[in-house]
């Protein structure tokens, strides 16, 4: 078995998926989900489901602890939120009914201990207004299985270290929904010499024994079998003998009553084996298999193939599973290319989201939902859908001849005035609004640029179904690229480096401010003689203007001939003032983290200090949590007699931070070339702090090496204590005397601590943002680092600094900078400044 299946991983998906699970079955619900923390504590993120697909939760794999959505309120509380009906899901929760305006009702608990939550777990049922959603009993049952999941997944983050985390990048475990096998597989074992056979429960019951009672005589199986079968299934068992395989061979076996052809009924099965090898030790031969127990499947295809009305099946997430011969000439399409795709991707006149709408309200609602659909040119087709937990199934007719159904509730108006109606335009594209919606709430999440242009491909492509999208930025008079996405590289390549004074589609429509629409290779040859039409067929040209001054131009490109509904028109020139504000935002916050981050390095050393016999790295990562400059710090100050390590850190996110910063660590650097004392250098700088008087704290570790006698002296003022691996590989945390912080009291006084360095060790000196997380003891994060200082393989101290901030750089938040300074101590008697 791989490490991998039995890692903590592969435990905690195996708790995720038994809890979503048993929550489903418990609730009554056909859809449930579990939400686990991210590693900043800032967002829970989609772990695992059961029923529903993940496509149908749109944007809520990754949602905000802050959101007004159920399931982050039950994690950010701590209580159940319980809703019966669509209706209280509007009242209570509108964000997430604009977004899945869908008749269900929902429940969403808490997931943890007493002392922590890891997530949250939702179940989620159909529901019609005026529901009464799930008894008091129901709820309870389903908050104890969170609770269990709870305490399952804290015995597994103490035992296996797995930290209960997820990001953007996690892959939902997924759970099928809930159902009957609709397909019985028993086992056997068949002697053919001895004429016995060992059989499973399932076997016993496909043919009616009981498993307790069989003898496990053939002969006892062979009498459940029709009497016409009996010379084909010795024939099977000969053939096994002398081919060493049997072919699928069908049998009937009796199904209630009676013993032969007109005293009970039959169904049939099909049976599968091979030998299981040469004969054994006592010349016997044995055959192994399976006996298959289809039920009514076959009888139910041949039925529905026979059928003249168009039948389909899909899966929950849209992909076609079967179709019968009369769709697959109504839809002019070969079965091939229908299985495994979804219809509205392989039929571009199904392609408009208002369709794939529909889908998602039938199974979002596990209500019967129908529309009306043109196949060009002229042929109106009606498409009704009625779901449950495991898929839908769907029926196609052409207008000529609706079902009656086409007419009832379940039918949209839409479908039953077009049943008499001419053909006119197609249906609007409803579809489009639910992308828009889901575009205003991303754009509202994404910060820097690259976030907000990715928001806008992710949303605005299959919204309208594009293939292409560019945005392009004007600076200093010139279009250039700044985002593409898309199958073809070359997308309006041409374009890049173009002044705004240009006669093309991309400059006109941001100096005019009109947004632009291309339906055809002809208009554009007309209107822009001279301009190449590349791999595009239809352009939509968008002008970002924010507060009245031209940023750039949002491209979509279209493979084929596109015609742009007034809808269309509409919307897209409604969203192209919503992407130019969050770009211009974008740009903003992406050109002040630059310019504060190049700050921030320049107050740092550019370079250690090389000295015989000791090597010093470093590192520096920003906190991600906002542009702000922080008060890390760390330095190597050589001297005649030695060398001294310092890491600091001045609280705080500021440029009074990073002022106050700059300015203790040259106050450390002055004391230390005088001569003073590691103790009398920190008190020095508490008292530069205090007369400084920024209002702020500091902390800091000092450490003053005397290399000849493979010793030195630290010095803590309220920091997190250093570490040292010994040449054995052993780590320890150094207990040091401890100081106050610096800026607290002028008269401080600053002990000092000797420490034996045997030659070979490793110093590791540190700020509190490489141990701390929000909610657990600095203590264990110290232990934590302690222990990876022990245990990390490098071949160079570049190497290790990397690797004990590997957790670090994998995390997408931050709350605190990271100052790391790492000294490797070698056998020297004398040092020298540089």
């Amino acid at each position: 078995m791989s490490g991998a299946i039995v890692s903590g991983a592969g435990e905690r998906e195996d708790l995720l998926t038994a809890a979503v699970v048993r929550a489903v079955e418990a609730s009554g619900a056909y859809s449930g989900s579990i939400f686990l923390r991210s590693r900043d504590r800032r967002s829970i993120v989609l772990a695992a489901t059961c029923g529903m697909p993940p496509s149908h939760l749109g944007g809520w794999r990754l949602i905000a602890v802050g959101s007004p959505i159920p399931v982050a309120a039950a994690y950010s509380s701590g209580r159940t939120i319980h809703l019966s009906d669509g209706d209280e899901t509007m009242r209570r929760y509108p964000q997430l009914a604009v977004a899945l305006p869908y008749a269900f009702g929902s429940c969403s608990v808490p997931v943890g201990t007493d002392k922590e939550t890891f997530g949250a777990m939702a179940v989620v049922w159909s529901a019609p207004n005026g529901s009464p959603g799930l008894s008091k009993a129901r709820r309870r049952q389903v908050r104890t299985i969170a609770a269990r999941l709870g305490a399952s997944l804290a015995e597994l983050r103490d035992r296996t270290g797995d930290l209960l985390e997820c990001d953007a990048t996690t892959t939902p475990v997924e759970a099928p929904a809930l159902s009957a096998p609709a397909v019985r597989v028993g086992i056997f074992d068949w002697d053919l010499a001895e004429g016995t056979l060992a059989a499973d429960d399932e076997l016993c019951s496909i043919f009616g024994l009981d498993p307790g009672a069989f003898d496990g005589r053939i002969d006892t199986l062979i009498a459940c079998l029709h009497p016409g079968d009996l010379a084909a299934f010795r024939s099977a068992g000969r053939k096994a003998a002398s081919e060493g395989r049997v072919v699928a061979q069908r049998l009937r076996v009796r199904d209630s009553g009676g013993g032969g052809p007109g005293g009970g009924t039959y169904r049939v099965i099909e049976l599968w084996g091979r030998t299981s090898g040469p004969p054994d030790g006592h010349g016997r031969v044995h055959v192994v298999g399976a006996v298959v127990d289809a039920r009514v499947g076959t009888a139910a295809v041949a039925a529905v193939e026979r059928l003249r009305d168009g039948l389909f099946s899909l899966t929950p997430d849209g992909r076609v599973t079967y179709a019968n011969p009369s769709l697959v000439n109504l839809l002019g399409i070969g079965v091939e290319d229908l299985l495994g795709q979804s219809l509205w991707d392989v039929l571009p006149w199904l392609s408009d989201p208002a369709f794939e709408f529909r889908h998602r309200s039938a199974m979002v609602s596990q209500q019967p939902a129908s529309f009306l659909a043109r196949r060009p040119p002229d042929q109106w087709i009606a498409f009704s859908l009625h779901p449950d937990a495991n898929g839908v199934t769907g029926r196609a007719v052409p207008v000529g001849r609706l079902p009656a159904a086409a007419t009832a509730p379940a039918a949209s108006a839409e479908t039953a005035a077009a049943a008499t109606a001419p053909a006119v335009t197609a249906p609007a594209r409803l579809g489009v609004m639910y992308h828009v919606l889901q575009l205003g709430s991303a754009l509202t999440e994404a910060v820097t640029v690259r976030e907000v242009c990715t928001a806008v491909a992710e949303q605005l492509l299959p919204a309208f179904g594009g293939q292409e999208l560019a945005v392009f930025v004007v600076r200093e008079g010139k279009m250039h690229l700044l985002f593409r996405t898309g199958r073809h590289k070359g997308f309006l390549e041409w374009l890049e480096g173009e002044r705004l004074q240009a006669h093309l589609p991309g400059t006109e429509a941001l100096t005019s401010g009109v947004p632009l629409f291309i339906e055809s290779e002809q208009d554009l040859a007309q209107i822009y003689p001279g301009v190449p039409a590349g791999e595009a067929g239809s352009w939509a040209y968008l002008p970002l203007i924010a507060s009245s001054r031209p940023v750039g131009t949002c491209v979509l490109g279209f493979d084929e001939s596109h015609r742009f509904g007034t809808t269309d028109r509409s919307v897209l020139t409604a969203l192209a003032g919503l992407i130019a504000q969050a770009l211009e935002r974008a740009r903003l916050y992406d050109a002040e983290f630059a310019l504060a981050r190049g700050l921030q390095q320049a107050l740092l050393p550019h370079s250690l200090p090389v000295l015989p016999g000791l090597s010093s790295t470093a590192r520096y990562l920003p906190g991600t949590s906002g542009m702000e400059i922080g008060g890390d710090w760390y330095d190597v100050i050589p001297a005649d007699d030695g060398v001294s390590l310092v890491v600091g850190d001045v609280e705080g996110h500021s440029v009074s931070a990073a002022a106050t910063m700059a300015q203790l660590r040259s106050a450390v650097r002055a004391f230390t070339a005088v001569g003073h004392t590691p103790g009398d250098v920190v008190a020095g700088a508490n008292r530069t702090l205090i007369d400084l008087d920024p209002g702020l704290l500091a902390s800091c570790c000092y450490i003053r090496l005397e290399p000849g006698r493979h010793r030195a002296y630290a010095v803590r003022a309220g920091h997190p204590p250093p570490l040292l691996r010994r040449p054995d590989g052993t780590a320890e945390v150094l207990d040091l005397e401890v100081g106050p912080l610096l800026g607290v009291d002028r008269a401080s006084g600053y002990p000092e601590t000797l420490i034996s360095l045997p030659p070979g060790s490793v110093l590791a000196l540190y700020t509190d943002g490489l141990v701390e997380e929000r909610g657990a003891d600095i203590d264990l994060g110290v232990d934590r680092l302690r222990a990876s200082l022990a245990h990390a393989r490098a071949d160079s101290l570049d190497e290790l600094a990397d690797r004990l901030l590997t957790g670090a750089r994998r995390s997408s938040y931050r709350a605190d900078d990271i100052a790391l300074l790492l000294t490797e101590y070698g056998a020297v008697t004398a040092l020298v400044s540089p």
